[in-house]
């Protein structure tokens, strides 16, 4: 468990990254409907292939930031219930709460980590 004055730290990251990556997804959504002073009209069939790969690309992005501000929003959650830094398939496994935790520099790094390192690789070689 976390103390308090964690908590609020975590929380602080959180919203914090929330915020950019709003402004991030803001920013691409505009540019993607904007039609701009140029016209987006490709002139030759190489343009029209790059255009789609940069379309493709930005949708990409689009779709990952918004996944990851639907992990950060449970996350902030988990800090409002007092459950965040817990790792959800050590929970799961039954373990103690006490021996559930995430690491911290596991969290600073991805502050919206559900699992410890050894329960997300189980989870990613379930999805492999």
């Amino acid at each position: 468990m976390m103390n308090k004055k964690d908590l609020a730290q975590f929380r602080s990251l959180l919203t914090e990254v929330q915020s950019r990556l709003r402004g991030d997804v803001q920013h691409l959504t505009n540019e993607a409907l904007d039609p701009g002073s140029e016209s987006k009209s490709p002139t030759h069939m190489a343009e029209l292939g790059t255009e789609t790969f940069e379309q493709d690309f930005v949708l990409g992005v689009m779709e990952r930031d918004q996944e990851v501000l639907g992990e950060i929003s449970q996350a902030i959650k988990r800090v409002d219930t007092g459950v965040y830094g817990q790792c959800e398939g050590c929970v799961a496994e039954g373990k103690a709460p006490s021996r559930c935790g995430i690491p911290k520099l596991r969290l600073k790094e991805i502050p919206w980590a559900r699992n410890c390192v050894e329960c997300a690789r189980k989870v990613e070689r379930a999805y492999a």
